[in-house]
Parts: structure tokens; C-alpha cells; sequence
């Protein structure tokens, strides 16, 4: 019997590498994304004691649910990182079966696994039998090879397996996130399933949303929209919010204090440009941004928004 997803609303944040950090999972959980998960974790790096993965694993006080994504392409090291004292506290595990990047996908990890929905099967079993009574769920794509989209063939493998629910999104592993995606296959895999739906791609208002929840998605997942537009979720459930931009990025780097000074400068780099994003100088305060070298640098960058 498959277990509650732990949603505080049916609009999910979705684990972006580089992206889902602490900070902005925070954020997004302010302002209304029922679940954020964190960026893929890899399983046999918790195998090895990997310590880098452990900043991955952390967890702001204000986040309501978040659920740890995992990769990895052996369902015994799979398990054995579900079961780990390292994950315990996580409501829910999500398992990533769509990433398309090569690295991943030449390891026979990701969307690769969309290739042999029979391991699908496996490696969501063991991941449920390792669980306990947490909800694991998998994250996938409308297909792996751009003229055939087995999205349903793969879902019912995980729902097999046990898994709670399946998120996905609507394009294969060959478009990556060029094109549109595909809502029909989305509808089709809610069709032939049990357990609830998430569908995920060219969610960007609630118009959108709207669209995507027309699929018969119980639950809607933002990605790249959110990026600098944390309060994406209030708007897209008809929220009143108030949003101040030099308050959310320096509250965003006040939770990255965990990590090394050049990682949190690095990373809020990305992030930074997308908050200034169509405002009044953007272009220069992003060249002036990105030349930063240190915090004192970027901070005084983020003082001329």
C-alpha cells in the first residue's frame, strides 16, 4: 500500500542541480511550494562516506517537507543509502530517473534507466523495502529516445515496484529542454496509474499550472521558472505575497553558511542573475556580479540592486 506524499500543497519545487540549495528550498517553501526536494544526491557516494555529499543533505528549520533525490543505477547501493542514518529524517525519497546529462546517462544512470524499465522495477523495490513507512517516489521523463515515449511502460514498473508516486516531465531525454512538453503523455501515464501523478515541464504561471493540473496531475512540479522567482508558488495558487529582492538573496546566502566562502559565491552567481533579471541595469550588475571573487565583492554587487 503506497504511503501519503507529505505535500503542503499540490505545487512542488523540483531538484535542480546547482539550484536546490538550502537557501532558495527555503524561500520557495515560504512562499508555497508544498514539497522541495534537494539536487540529486548520489547513492554510491553515500556508499563511499562521500563528505561533500553531506552539504547536500542539509536541511533549513523552515522547510516544511523535503524529500531527498538520489541517482544511482545498483538497487543494493540504492537501499543501502535509503536505509542510512545520513537520510532517516527525510519524509519522502525520490529517485532520479530522468537527469539527461551524459555523465549520468553514460553510467547508465538517469534517463539511461528509462532504456530497461525491468530495473526500474528493481531498484524502486528495493528502495521501498529499505524506506520503511516513508514514500519514495521517481522522477523520470516522457521517454528516453525522442520517437518513443515509454513514460507509461516505465510508471507502471515503479508502481510495481511500490513506489508512491511518479513525477513527469513531458519531454524525453533526447529534446533535454528544448521544445514543448508533451502534457498528453502525462495524461496518459495518470490514465494507467494508481498512485498520484506529478506533472513537470512549461509550468511558468498559473495558467500553466492550470493546464498541466488539466492532465489530471494531482500535483504540479516548477523547475527552472522559479529560478529568482521564488514567489512563483503564491502566485501560481492566488497568494498574497510580499517580495523583497535584496531581503531574499541576502536571507538566501544566511543559509549557505555551511558551505566554503567561494562554493556560496559560485553558486549564489547563478542565482543572482536570475533575481536582477529584467530589472533596471541588469546587464551590469550581472557583469559586476559575475567578476566578483570574493563575498565582500559580490555583497557590495547586491548593495546596488
Amino acid at each position: 500500500m503506497p504511503y501519503k506524499i507529505p505535500a503542503f500543497s499540490d505545487v512542488f519545487f523540483a531538484p535542480v542541480a546547482g539550484y536546490s540549495d538550502v537557501g532558495f528550498r527555503t524561500l520557495c517553501a515560504r512562499y508555497g511550494a508544498g514539497l522541495t526536494f534537494t539536487e540529486m544526491v548520489s547513492a554510491k557516494a553515500l556508499h563511499h562516506n562521500n563528505g561533500t555529499t553531506e552539504s547536500l543533505l542539509v536541511v533549513g528549520k523552515e522547510e516544511r517537507a523535503c524529500g531527498v533525490q538520489l541517482f544511482g543505477h545498483e538497487a543494493d547501493i540504492i537501499a543501502e543509502a535509503v536505509a542510512s542514518d545520513r537520510l532517516k529524517n527525510f519524509p519522502i525519497i525520490d529517485i532520479n530517473m530522468g537527469c539527461p546529462v551524459p555523465k549520468i546517462v553514460n553510467n547508465g544512470e538517469g534517463s539511461a534507466l528509462m532504456k530497461t524499465p525491468e530495473k526500474i522495477y528493481e531498484i524502486v523495490k528495493a528502495a521501498v523495502d529499505a524506506a520503511g513507512k516513508r514514500p519514495v517516489s521517481v522522477k523520470m521523463r516522457a521517454g528516453f529516445f525522442a520517437g518513443e515515449k515509454n513514460a507509461v511502460e516505465c510508471a507502471l514498473a515503479a508502481q510495481e515496484g511500490g513506489a508512491s508516486m511518479v513525477t513527469v516531465h513531458g519531454r524525453t531525454r533526447e529534446q533535454y529542454y528544448a521544445g514543448s512538453a508533451d502534457l498528453g503523455i502525462i495524461g496518459e501515464v495518470k490514465s494507467a496509474l494508481d498512485i498520484p501523478v506529478c506533472g513537470n515541464g512549461d509550468v511558468t504561471d498559473r495558467t500553466s499550472y492550470l493546464k498541466m493540473k488539466d492532465t489530471g496531475a494531482g500535483f504540479v512540479m516548477v523547475a527552472r521558472a522559479a529560478f529568482g522567482r521564488p514567489y512563483i508558488f503564491a502566485e501560481i495558487l492566488e497568494k498574497p505575497y510580499e517580495f523583497d529582492i535584496k531581503e531574499a538573496i541576502f536571507e538566501h546566502i544566511s543559509w549557505l553558511s555551511h558551505l566554503p566562502e567561494r562554493v556560496v559565491v559560485n553558486s549564489m552567481k547563478k542565482h543572482v542573475s536570475f533575481y536582477v533579471k529584467g530589472r533596471p541595469g541588469h546587464k551590469n550588475l550581472k557583469t559586476e556580479i559575475f567578476a566578483a571573487e570574493n563575498m565582500a565583492q559580490l555583497l557590495c554587487a547586491i548593495e546596488k540592486i
